[in-house]
């Protein structure tokens, strides 16, 4: 991971094994206690889709990209205090919501879900981003 500290306060977080960024953003970006997750997707670290439309198989590509992030910050789900869900067919809700409560597990954070009509790739089914807090007791 490079953390590349701006002004004291802001790191910008790079993450080994995920897709590199497609334009002007970074995987992660920590501000004081909390840390804003871009939104992650199907796509893997060479830009080819993993489970071509299978909403499932990407929402898992997906929080396995996010537990690589929390990982590299010293997180774990329990800490995701928001998660922001972007669906193209808001019906699919019913089948990704076992996905996340096997990474959640008893953990459940804040959540929005929005139904989109296209995601940045045709193949994309689902993009899915975070905040975490993190722990100052540690």
């Amino acid at each position: 991971m490079d953390m590349s500290q701006l002004n004291g306060k802001r790191q910008e977080i790079h993450v080994d094994g995920l897709l590199p960024a497609l334009s002007h953003y970074t995987d992660a970006v920590r501000f004081g206690d909390l840390v804003f997750v871009s939104g992650l997707t199907g796509l893997d670290e060479n830009a080819k889709i993993v489970g071509k439309d299978d909403v499932v198989g990407q929402t898992r590509h997906i929080f396995e990209s996010l537990k690589k992030i929390l990982d590299a910050i010293g997180a774990t789900y329990a800490d995701v205090v928001k998660v922001t869900v972007f669906l193209l067919d808001v019906d699919d809700r019913t089948k990704i919501n076992p996905v996340r409560q096997v990474f959640f597990g008893d953990s459940r954070p804040a959540s929005t879900l929005v139904g989109v009509k296209a995601l940045a790739h045709p193949d994309m089914l689902v993009e899915i981003e975070a905040v975490v807090g993190l722990r100052t007791d540690a």
